[in-house]
């Protein structure tokens, strides 16, 4: 019983977590200097968890359609319960449309709270989820998946997390989403970096797989870039933002390694290092929105 629970829980993923988290931290931060009077930060701790639930979801349905298709039998990194023969693809499935539905319900009464309009992104937010890697095109297999990560994990969840809580969507909160959905993303490529041999092997065309070696390891650097510009326009007209670069300092090392050529377990470490960098930066960042109300 222990043992299976492990299993359950490294199939999770639970070092991609930061991921769901950064986002409701720094758009609840952004309440703050927001105008609104209107202030229910209840919500806040549903979009929480409509973000952990999603994040898990996805984890458990790429795990699914990757084992499936065969994608994930030589794949370097954390465990895969489809492609290990840990788990059944049934039951997979079955824990990515719980975790789905745990997100859904959730959305549901964040809705009724505010407006049905979040709805149609809840669909938005589960569909894509569901054919990042699902279905017979999965656009995750077509080196669309930044795209996705950056929007829903970025923006979608960073104006979101704010709204929810004020009914309004922010400049701030927008532009904060930019520096979150960029370190979402670099989660992402420094992951399809990792695996660029395997996914080519089988013709999965990530966006690594498309850019190369080379251009991959191009383009996580430029997402570090492009947070770390955004961070300093954020902070032209409050200062106190320029908190936020303590924790993408933290960046230095992962950035070193990928650029020194990282290759295979060397890369699952800079995923790590990708993850903290991206929690840390969402406090820093978080402290300075505050400071600046």
């Amino acid at each position: 019983m222990r043992q299976s629970l492990g299993l359950w829980i490294a199939g999770a993923r639970p070092k991609t977590l930061p991921a769901a988290i950064a986002p409701v931290l720094v758009g609840g931060a952004c309440v703050v200097v927001d105008e609104s009077s209107q202030r229910n930060w209840s919500n806040l701790a549903g979009a929480l968890l409509v973000s952990l639930a999603l994040q898990i979801a996805v984890n458990f349905a790429n795990d699914y359609s990757d084992g499936i298709r065969g994608t994930d039998k030589n794949r370097v990194g954390p465990l895969r319960l489809v492609g290990s023969g840990s788990k059944s693809p049934v039951a997979v499935k079955r824990a990515a449309i719980a975790a789905f539905a745990v997100a859904a319900i959730v959305g549901l009464l964040l809705a009724a709270s505010t407006t049905l309009w979040l709805l149609v992104v809840g669909v938005l937010c589960l569909a894509s989820g569901w054919f990042y890697t699902g279905g017979k095109h999965p656009y995750g297999y077509l080196g669309l998946g930044e795209i996705f990560v950056f929007v829903f994990f970025g923006v979608v969840a960073t104006v979101g997390s704010t709204f929810v809580v004020t009914q309004r969507i922010s400049g701030l909160s927008f532009l904060a989403s930019v520096v979150v959905g960029c370190l979402a993303c670099a989660l992402l490529a420094v992951n399809n970096l990792r695996d660029i041999d395997g996914d080519n092997a089988v013709g999965k065309r990530t966006l690594a797989v498309r850019l190369g070696d080379s251009g991959a390891r191009i383009f996580y650097v430029g997402l570090y870039l492009a947070a770390l510009i955004t961070t300093l326009g954020m902070a032209v007209n409050r200062p106190t933002i320029l908190l936020g670069l303590i924790g993408l300092a933290t960046g230095a090392q992962p950035v070193l390694a990928v650029r020194r050529g990282a290759t295979g377990n060397e890369l699952v470490k800079v995923l790590v290092m990708t993850g903290r960098t991206q929690i840390l930066t969402a406090i820093t960042l978080s402290l300075g929105i505050l400071l600046a109300g």
